[in-house]
This record gives C-alpha cells, sequence and structure tokens, in this order.
C-alpha cells in the first residue's frame, strides 16, 4: 500500500507528465540540440582545415557542449517514463533497492527518484565523445609512426610538416623551438634532418667517384662547426680581406 495520499501522487503524476512533455516539445523544437547538423552546415564551409586551430578548438567545444546537454535531456526524459512506468505498476514511491518509502518531500524535489536517500547510485561517467577526437586525438591519430622504431615510411606527421612549412597563422610564440631565426623553422621539427642521416652529409659532396671532396658552406656547415662536432679534417671558413678589420 501507497504511504502517498491520493492529492500528493496526484500532484507527482502532474510534474512528472509536465516534464514528459516538456522535454520532448524541446527535442522536436531544437532538434536534439542541432546534432543532426555538420560543421558545414553551421559555418557554410565545406572543409575547416584551413581555419585557425582555436576556431576549429571554439567548435569542437561547442559540439561537446551540445552532447552533453542532449545526453543530460534525454537521461531525464528516460527517468521520467521510469518513474511513469512504476506509477502504473503501483510500487511507486519506494526504494527500488530496500523498499522502503521514500518521503514527500524527497519525491517532490527529484519526482523521478527510484531510490532513497540511502541507496542513490553512483552517476556512470559518460563514454560518449565527439567524432572528431578520434582525429584529433593523439595528434596525427592512426599515421603517425614516430614512436615506432620498426616504422620508417612517409608517415602523417610528414605530411603535416609539409603543409605547415608553406606557412600557418601561428607566430614565433608558438613555435616547437623557442629560438627560431625565422618562419621557416617555425613547422614542427624544423631541424629534422632530411634526406640523410649525419648532418655533415648534407655539406660535404664528392663527385662520381667519390673522390675529390667539397664542402658546402652553408649553414648546416657552420652550425656543425660552430658546435665543435665532427671530423678533424673539416676546415675553418676562410676569412676574406673584407673581414678584416680596419
Amino acid at each position: 500500500m501507497s504511504h502517498l495520499t491520493e492529492e500528493q501522487s496526484k500532484q507527482l503524476y502532474l510534474q512528472l507528465l509536465e516534464e514528459k512533455l516538456g522535454l520532448e516539445k524541446h527535442f522536436a523544437t531544437n532538434d536534439h540540440f542541432g546534432l543532426s547538423n555538420s560543421f558545414r552546415d553551421g559555418t557554410g564551409e565545406l572543409s575547416m582545415y584551413d581555419n585557425h586551430p582555436g576556431d576549429v578548438a571554439t567548435e569542437i567545444y561547442e559540439r561537446e557542449k551540445d552532447i552533453s546537454l542532449n545526453e543530460h535531456a534525454e537521461f531525464h526524459l528516460q527517468q521520467v517514463d521510469e518513474a511513469l512506468a512504476h506509477m502504473e505498476k503501483g510500487d511507486y514511491g519506494h526504494c527500488v533497492f530496500c523498499k522502503s518509502p521514500i518521503s514527500f518531500e524527497r519525491l517532490q524535489a527529484i519526482p523521478t527518484t527510484l531510490y532513497c536517500l540511502e541507496h542513490v547510485p553512483d552517476p556512470e561517467r559518460s563514454i560518449r565523445r565527439p567524432v572528431e577526437e578520434q582525429i584529433l586525438f593523439p595528434p596525427f591519430g592512426r599515421t603517425s609512426f614516430d614512436e615506432r622504431s620498426d616504422e620508417t615510411e612517409f608517415d602523417g606527421e610528414d605530411a603535416w610538416q609539409i603543409v605547415e612549412s608553406w606557412g600557418t597563422s601561428n607566430t614565433p610564440a608558438f613555435a616547437e623551438d623557442p629560438n627560431v631565426e625565422n618562419y621557416n623553422e617555425m613547422y614542427i621539427e624544423a631541424d629534422e634532418n632530411e634526406g640523410y642521416v649525419e648532418s655533415f652529409e648534407s655539406f660535404v659532396a664528392t663527385d662520381l667517384y667519390g673522390e675529390h671532396v667539397t664542402i658546402v658552406r652553408s649553414k648546416a656547415y657552420r652550425n656543425y662547426m660552430h658546435s665543435n662536432e665532427g671530423d678533424p679534417f673539416l676546415e675553418p671558413e676562410q676569412r676574406s680581406l673584407d673581414d678584416e678589420p680596419l
């Protein structure tokens, strides 16, 4: 037998029914918080890859918020339906765990509750995430093999380095290396050896037969000499007469 009076039961029923109708109307009018719309529909662009990362992050954050709000509303509607089902069954107002009566004051504050205060279960953490995070995390997603010693082919990071070397909206303040000298050195691992293993291979040259060693005094050569690396056969640059002090 229910401990609730007829008037109390009617009040709680109307409260639950009002919440159910309000949630269903909310879903119908805002299309589940706009989750059926893609970024293209919201921005009018075919792609967002050319946008600043900060702008993309804002859109991702807003989409995450929509997912969370939608999930919360869906769960609330599910709780309302369960409470109404228990009303029809005749056991509404009793804890489903210990069967003890739930006070009217608690039901009035949370009409969807099926538990007494002592047996409220811990809420489960949601695992629903935006699909974009499958690409954004981990960095370079499934195409980066930098951390694998058994992979040496051209990968996703290499592709991004090439694109980034043509320029981005970043400034030197965002560069991976804080001591960059120009914008051409700002992309990820800009100092990485490309086409050779040891740095001296980029400025030491020979003829077709491996003879007549020539030194190309490039920036890599100057950095090599300045750091006191390498073999002693590499002679320092000769100073011209124009370099002599007056």
